[in-house]
């Protein structure tokens, strides 16, 4: 199982939100370049970049800083999520060095935006489905909807899409601790992979998610607790790869 740092960007800076609210925030750096480096000389093999900004505005407004990052470890694979609304911006950012777009807000008001993302731009498509009590919210989590996160996972089955990223609200940032039984089923209801995201804050953490890896979690994202201290990002990647060590790469 992989273990993925989050990098969240606000304003240029690299910040933590608490449960999403964009006025509860915890500023870390504003350098979003020498954080990104940061994990990279922790063994980092991935990073989540998130523009917080623009999953608000629905266009990108940090894509500056995300085009550096991507520049400065061009071999690194960066998966990129906030404000990725139409193929334009899909394209720019994979032509700016991003592996994975990330689509979030329109993957649930226009279902045919992900068919028609993975068509054009095969293996690199992700959806972020992010959820509280087991209904999806959009739009920078500021609205939730009716869809049951496990009823949209099933309707992108069949278009490719690399992974899902499935975010609990309710635990992000709040340093609790992950919500494993349901990403577990989740990852068993759907044949698509699992990126497990929000809540996680202990070696304990990671332990729990990696040993329920097999029911297709294939990574788990981590932000607040690796920014804070409480989870050591390098052990945490170790002891992954000594439970799952069929997923190593």
């Amino acid at each position: 199982m992989l273990l993925i740092p989050a990098i969240d960007l606000k304003d240029g800076r690299c910040v933590r939100l608490r449960q999403g609210r964009m006025d509860d925030e915890t500023i870390f750096s504003d350098q979003p370049v020498d954080m990104a480096g940061r994990w990279v000389n922790e063994g980092a093999r991935r990073l989540h970049l998130v523009d917080l900004n623009g999953a608000f505005a629905g266009e990108p407004v940090n894509g500056a800083a995300i085009r550096e990052i991507a520049a400065a470890y061009p071999t690194l694979p960066l998966q990129v999520g906030g404000g990725i609304r139409d193929e334009r911006t899909i394209a720019a950012y994979l032509d700016a060095g991003v592996s994975y777009c990330i689509i979030g807000t329109q993957a649930v008001t226009e279902p045919e935006f992900v068919t028609r993302a993975c068509r054009s731009f095969p293996g690199q498509i992700m959806v972020g489905l992010d959820a509280k009590n087991g209904l999806v919210a959009i739009k920078g989590w500021a609205e939730i909807t009716a869809h049951r996160v496990v009823d949209l996972a099933q309707r992108f089955e069949n278009d490719g899409v690399a992974a899902i990223i499935y975010t609990d609200i309710g635990r992000d940032g709040m340093m609790t601790g992950p919500n494993v039984e349901a990403t577990r089923a989740l990852a068993a209801a759907v044949r698509i992979p699992i990126i497990a995201s929000g809540g996680i804050t202990t070696i304990d953490d990671v332990r729990a998610l990696a040993e329920v890896a097999d029911s297709g979690i294939i990574a788990a994202i981590t932000g607040r607790a690796i920014y804070e201290g409480t989870l050591d990002f390098a052990e945490g990647q170790r002891l992954a790869d000594q439970l799952n060590p069929q997923q190593v790469k």
